[in-house]
């Protein structure tokens, strides 16, 4: 057995089998390596666009809750000023409807002051006459003089 001979017939079995993975064992292997490469970048460009759609709608989000907060604000603020005016309406509803009350009652107490000096000045007027009938000693005729005790009860 020779070396050389060994050597030389192991080095063109190993080029022809390096030929025969380049002719049909590389070609697909680098294809698959290239689309293997297009996807990662794919989806490194995919990560990226995600990212920033993250990020806007991070921002989108923070704004509307901002604008929200506003609104709620808004709307506090509102009921506040609602509350405030159903208060006064309600203290100047209380206060004409007091104010009503204090004119009844006030034209009330005027009404039983006048019956009650009515009746005061008919007692008096009776009072009157017993008196002078007494007085006198003689019975006085109230109908007859009436006219004299209705004029005596005005002037008191």
């Amino acid at each position: 057995m020779n070396i050389n001979a060994t050597l030389i017939g192991q080095s063109v079995a190993f080029f022809i089998f390096v030929l025969f993975c380049m002719k049909f064992v590389w070609p697909p292997v680098i294809t698959a390596l290239r689309e293997r490469q297009k996807k990662i970048a794919d989806g490194l460009d995919a990560a990226n666009r995600a990212a920033r759609d993250l990020e806007l709608a991070h921002e989108k989000v923070g704004q509307q809750l901002r604008e929200a907060k506003g609104q709620a604000a808004e709307i506090i603020e509102q009921a506040k000023k609602r509350a405030t005016q159903i208060v006064d309406e309600a203290r100047d509803q209380a206060r004409a409807e007091g104010e009503r009350l204090k004119a009844q009652a006030q034209a009330e107490i005027e009404q039983e002051l006048n019956s009650v000096k009515d009746a005061l000045r008919a007692q008096l007027g009776s009072l009157a006459v017993n008196g002078a009938e007494k007085i006198l000693g003689a019975t006085i005729d109230q109908n007859a003089h009436a006219e004299l005790v209705n004029k005596l009860a005005a002037e008191i």
